[in-house]
């Protein structure tokens, strides 16, 4: 997904109390649940920051004056884009709770 359709998303940006009896109907266990969000998190997160370094090299450059990088808007508004895009915890349980998370366990396979 890209970072655009994260921004598309239905979910707040600031974090919210959940209740936890509601984790454990996907796995039948908290702490897996938990385990999976944290991953899914941890690949949005990854995804997110490979995006922003792809868009953000268009604008680099390669002059080091501290005017220029006040200068620079683009960087600005690219930077102020992602900042302001829920954390990636809260996309993957936003994720987790609508069933978009795809987790299968070696264990019982």
């Amino acid at each position: 997904m890209k970072a655009a359709d994260y921004k598309k998303l239905k979910t707040d940006v600031f974090a919210k109390t959940k209740d936890i009896r509601q984790f454990d109907k996907e796995t039948g266990n908290y702490y897996k649940s938990i385990a999976i969000m944290s991953k899914r998190a941890d690949q949005i997160a990854a995804d997110l920051k490979q995006e922003f370094l792809e868009s953000s090299q268009q604008y680099a450059s390669s002059a080091d004056s501290a005017e220029e990088a006040y200068e620079n808007r683009e960087q600005i508004e690219l930077s102020k884009f992602y900042e302001q895009l829920p954390k990636p915890t809260q996309l993957a349980l936003y994720e987790f709770e609508n069933g978009q998370v795809y987790f299968r366990d070696p264990e019982e396979d």
